[in-house]
């Protein structure tokens, strides 16, 4: 049981590790560049940047998502109480990640992918990509320690 709560720990960390490499990537370099551009570039930027990355990041967030609760009632049942409270973190941080997506950059991801699209700037554009920015260097610290968290709970299985 050990190798499987192994394999589903490092599947998640591998699926959270693509999303987490896009978040600090964009705190790093990109809001510094977006900060640099016309609103009218930000939104064919930013705009079809979400039209594609929210049609094509879901499948590894989902993965990583479910490989995580894997890990969580695996290492719960099968592996040491330490590994079960790591990886139960992990997933409540990972939670929490998935709530400020939802209910924060989703909606303007989708405003945003919808004026890029119709060749459109939205008045308050750049506040809603102010906003959106906002969290994402607490979106990029919460799947770092989710992902420290799940490396910590190979040790304990």
């Amino acid at each position: 049981m050990t190798v499987i709560i192994a394999i589903t720990t490092t599947l998640a960390i591998l699926s959270l590790a693509v999303i987490f490499g896009t978040d600090m990537s964009i705190a790093v370099v990109q809001r510094a560049v977006y900060a640099e551009i016309d609103d009218r570039t930000l939104v064919q930027i930013v705009g079809r940047g979400h039209f594609y990355g929210d049609r094509r990041f879901p499948p590894i967030g989902i993965g990583g998502t479910v490989l995580t609760v894997a890990t969580v009632v695996l290492a719960s049942v099968w592996a040491s109480p330490v590994a079960g409270i790591l990886s139960g973190v992990a997933l409540a941080l990972l939670i929490v990640w998935l709530l400020l997506f939802a209910l924060i950059a989703k909606p303007i991801n989708t405003t945003l992918t919808a004026a890029a699209l119709a060749d459109e700037v939205p008045t308050n554009a750049r506040a809603l990509q102010n906003r959106w920015e906002s969290i994402i260097v607490l979106r990029a610290t919460l799947l770092a320690v989710d992902i420290a968290l799940l490396c910590a709970t190979l040790f304990f299985i």
